[in-house]
């Protein structure tokens, strides 16, 4: 008992020496593995000398904190002994030259900055250091890079670093991978100007990045250093301003194993050197950007190994090449923005014939090609990339597309196709994200446009991201393969001819992610729903449609443009807008039904560019508080019934660029606060109630006014000297008014009708819509305004001669200066006005001959010099002789010749004509005129008033036109006054 008790001790004690023995080795290890995986103290301490130097607004090194580095972020060690191996300090946001306002704040917020500490030479063991997309505000990159000769990777590219590039850089012997590249087109790195000797000392380079630097001023060749590096493998030297391909003798040549050759965005043109031939071995080259012209080279054909070929944006012209359909190893193909005419079947031929087809993405948007798409397009069974754009592709798209299973982007929009898109055009296109179609013109140019022909309840096999169709027919109904799409990002269903309703659940399953909604120009009809939330959408246009009912009160926090004009919504604009979309720019919403007032919280948008009411039945006044919309360039609120005055604080919109509030019911003197408006081109207030003289601002403080319309109010005074200032003015509208006092002689100041030049109409011509009278009658111009050249002053208590100075204006189209008391002889030079179509100088106190000069004037159309005191012969030749109404003539006694029926005698004046002669005339057309009238009468009042009691949508139309005729009345009774003045002296 005793022996077993004291055998069970000693094994107990030996049970706890194993177990201590054990718990030390683990101790042991733990310590050891602590020490080997914690970094060198040293090389903490370097790194936080670093990060004291740093700025680092988003606080990305914040985790920069406690004994093991190893764990800081953007830091790796070697696992074995610990040291700093790699520092990975890129930024997040990557630069682009089309990054938005807030990718720009958030790249720049998350960019370090500040000054690099040389404690980096602490880490003896850095083989990897990437510094890229920050910003280092023009520092110098540090000398003592060149000695951290560990280093094996080196990527400063894009991190605002100025200066000349260190030549110590040239140390860094075993460097595989250096990149110096530049986005910006304001680099403010420069390359040495002496040679570029250092870089040819990098014996282990195997990728070289020089792109955005200034290779044009580099006394020694670039390529004679570059073909000392014989392991380069990647060379990118884009946007360097390499103005042609260097010399190489053959014997010298090195560069047998260069893979990667970017020379894009050059001055490059062919012939190009023997050498260049020689990089057989390439896999990728791109040669897009350059000046390259003429058809493509036949020593092409020796890069039989390219997989990457990009001629994109040059002047290559002829048919594309057969030789470039034997690229069997080609995946990327890029002949866009080119020249290229002829078809595409042996290119297809060609690539679709290889054994094992690899090509990825073919693009050939932009060119002149001009056949019909083959079948053999389904045989490249990887393409997943095919753009067609902007060619002149026609015929009908092979059913074979639909054998393209592993196609995600396609783009054959603004090509006159024809024919029918059928199911099996898509059976295969599981994978489609993308799918753009269409024509470029509106205006049918053939006999069939493209047409979607499938059945209603079809389902695609794809679900899209993106949709682009212009221009076809996809209606009339809104099918559910339309509907099933409901991931999309994109949508533009532009002229599609959609007459359908949209159901209110596709707007709800789209609204959470779509950012781009455009369903113009259809007749989709229906209401669309009240309440809707869209996070992510940017641009709404659901204009020139059928759309009732109120306004949407949809809300989105990033929307910038929302467009619904030209549609029939009714009811009042929703009072909260800037609440709904705070960030907005433009509003459309003009040619609608919207009543009531204009809602004050409109003054609210910050952000906004352009207002259009136009064309509505808004009343009330307008609203007071403008002063937050510093930014707005475009207002417009013509053809509503808003009155009261215009509120001085409209003095505060400094941006303003046009103010058409024509048409409406305004009054009191146009405020003098507008000429704080000094960027304002077109103004429009005609057709109000405005009173006072024209502003003394115009001309002075608003001196770039292109377009001033002003008829039909009741302002006063004489016509201003000042507006021949108006340099730019090239419509001057100030008739029906109470102007007295003679026509300015200065107005041949008007530059703009005298030399043709622009006149500062570069912005929103789509907007631009102008009225005018032309040729007797109101018109609307749609064409771009800066073409149209008027002066029209008539309907005015004007007097005095017509100065010759206006002959001057040679580039003018229309002149009106009827109706007023002008007299003295019509200007004998008034043949210079060599664009002249209309002239109307009627219901004057003109005297003399009718100028001979006006017979020259080819383009004259339209011209009236009725009810003046002209005499003699009317001149004939060219226009005149087509205008064979002699009214036109009438009220002028003295005047003789064709077209009326008054001969001249030989000495040039009227014959006279026998009384009886003229009574039976008068007798014949007064029985004449009373049947007609009779007969006219019974047949109009059936025709007009029988269809406006059966149409109600007719019945609103005529009544809102009828509204239109007060010009025309004032016109009319201007003319019976006048006329019988004439008549009685």
């Amino acid at each position: 008992m005793m022996v077993s008790f004291a055998t069970y001790l000693l094994n107990t004690s030996y049970h706890l020496k194993i177990a201590h023995y054990l718990l030390l080795l683990f101790l042991a290890y733990s310590y050891l593995h602590t020490c080997v995986n914690s970094c060198v103290n040293e090389e903490r301490r370097a790194l936080l000398a670093f990060k004291e130097g740093v700025t680092d607004p988003s606080r990305r090194l914040s985790s920069w904190v406690g004994l093991d580095c190893c764990q800081w972020k953007g830091i790796s060690c070697n696992k074995g002994t610990g040291r700093v191996e790699m520092m990975n300090l890129r930024n997040a946001y990557t630069y682009t030259l089309s990054a938005f306002d807030g990718e720009w704040d958030e790249m720049e917020y998350s960019s370090l900055g500040g000054k690099i500490n040389p404690s980096l030479l602490r880490l003896k063991h850095l083989n990897y250091l990437d510094l890229s997309q920050n910003d280092f505000r023009g520092i110098s990159i540090p000398e003592f890079f060149g000695q951290i000769k560990s280093l094996r990777y080196l990527n400063l590219s894009s991190a605002s670093f100025g200066g000349e590039i260190p030549p110590h850089l040239g140390n860094l012997s075993n460097l595989n991978y250096l990149d110096l590249s530049q986005e910006s087109d304001d680099s403010l790195l420069e390359l040495p100007s002496e040679n570029l000797n250092w870089l040819s000392r990098l014996s282990s380079l195997k990728h070289l990045n020089l792109k955005g630097l200034d290779l044009s001023d580099i006394r020694v060749s670039w390529l004679n250093v570059v073909n000392m590096l014989p392991f380069l493998v990647e060379l990118h030297l884009s946007s360097c301003q390499i103005q042609g391909l260097p010399p190489l003798s053959p014997a010298n040549f090195s560069l047998a194993s260069l893979l990667i050759l970017d020379v894009s965005h050059n001055d490059l043109k062919f012939p190009f050197p023997e050498w260049f031939f020689n990089l057989t071995n390439l896999r990728k080259l791109d040669l897009s950007g350059n000046s390259l012209s003429g058809p493509l080279p036949s020593e092409f054909e020796s890069f039989k190994s390219l997989e990457h070929l990009d001629l994109s944006f040059n002047s290559l012209e002829s048919q594309i090449p057969k030789l470039i359909g034997s690229f069997c190893t080609l995946k990327i193909l890029n002949l866009a923005q080119n020249q290229f005419d002829g078809g595409i079947q042996e290119l297809l031929g060609g690539l679709s014939s290889c054994p094992n087809s690899v090509l990825e993405l073919l693009d050939l948007s932009s060119n002149m090609l001009q056949s019909k798409l083959p079948a053999s397009l389904g045989m490249l069974h990887n393409l997943k990339f095919l753009t067609l754009y902007d060619n002149n592709m026609n015929g009908s798209i092979p059913e074979s597309l639909g054998q393209l299973s592993q196609l995600v982007h396609l783009d054959l929009s603004f090509n006159p196709w024809e024919g029918f898109l059928t199911e099996s055009h898509f059976i295969n296109l599981t994978r489609l994200k993308y799918l753009a179609l269409g024509r470029v013109d509106p205006k049918p140019i053939l006999p069939i446009p493209l047409t979607f022909k499938v059945s209603y309840d079809w389902v695609p096999p794809f679900m899209l991201h993106k949709i682009n169709i212009g221009y076809c027919k996809v209606g009339p109904a809104f099918g559910v393969w339309l509907q099933s799409q409901t991931e999309l990002l994109f949508v533009k269903l532009h002229g599609t001819e959609i007459s359908d309703s949209i159901p209110e659940d596709w707007f709800l399953k789209i609204s959470s992610h779509v950012q781009y909604l455009d369903l113009s120009h259809n007749q989709i009809h229906g209401k669309l729903p009240l309440q809707l939330k869209f996070p992510n959408a940017v641009i709404f246009d659901l204009s020139h449609n059928q759309f009732h009912g109120p306004l949407p009160l949809w809300s989105g926090d990033n929307v910038v443009k929302f467009k619904l004009e030209t549609n029939s919504f009714s009811g009042p604009i929703p009072l909260n807008l800037d609440q709904k979309f705070p960030k907005l720019e433009s509003l459309y919403l003009a040619e609608n039904h919207l009543n009531g007032t204009i809602p004050p919280s409109i003054g609210n948008l910050k952000n906004l560019l352009l207002l259009s009411l136009r064309s509505n039945q808004l009343s009330g006044e307008f609203p007071q508080e403008w002063s937050l919309l510093t930014d707005i360039m475009i207002l417009d609120a013509a053809y509503n019934n808003l009155s009261g005055k215009l509120p001085s604080s409209m003095g505060a919109l400094g941006s303003l660029y046009m103010l058409k509030m024509n048409n409406n019911n305004l009054e009191g003197e146009i405020p003098h606060s507008l000429e704080n408006c000094t960027c304002l081109r077109n103004i429009d207030l005609g057709d109000n109630k405005f009173t006072g003289k024209i502003p003394s601002w115009i001309g002075l403080n608003v001196p770039f006014v292109s377009i001033l319309r002003m008829r039909s109010n009741f302002l006063s005074g004489h016509i201003p000297q000042r507006l021949c200032n108006l340099e730019n003015l090239h419509i001057l509208d100030l008739a029906l008014n109470s102007f007295t006092g003679t026509i300015p002689k200065c107005l041949n100041n008007l530059t703009a009708l005298k030399v043709a030049h622009y006149s500062a109409y570069n912005i929103y011509l789509e907007y631009a819509q102008q009225t005018g009278v032309m040729k007797g009658r109101e018109l609307q111009y749609n064409t771009p305004l800066m073409y149209v050249k008027s002066i029209d002053l008539s309907a005015n208590s004007l007097e005095g001669e017509i100065p010759e100075e206006i002959c001057s204006l040679v580039l003018l189209h229309n002149l009106n200066l009827s109706m007023n008391q002008l007299s003295g002889d019509i200007p004998l030079e008034i043949g210079n006005l060599v664009q002249l179509e209309n002239l109307d100088l009627s219901l004057n106190q003109l005297s003399g001959q009718i100028p001979q000069s006006l017979s020259s004037l080819t383009f004259l159309s339209y011209m009236n010099v009725s009810y003046n005191k002209l005499s003699g012969r009317i001149p004939l030749g060219n226009q005149l002789q087509t205008l064979i109404d002699s009214s036109i003539y009438e009220g002028n006694p003295l005047l003789c010749g064709f077209p009326l029926s008054t001969a001249c005698s030989e000495d040039g004046n009227p014959t006279a004509k026998d009384p009886k002669d003229n009574d039976n005339e008068d007798g014949h057309d007064e029985l004449w005129f009373f049947v007609s009238l009779v007969l006219g009468f019974i047949v109009g009042f059936w025709s007009v008033c029988g269809t406006l009691v059966l149409k109600k949508s007719w019945r609103y139309a005529y009544f809102r036109w009828f509204d239109t005729i007060k010009d025309k009345t004032k016109l009319a009774i201007v003319g019976k006054v006048l006329r019988c003045f004439q008549r009685n002296f």
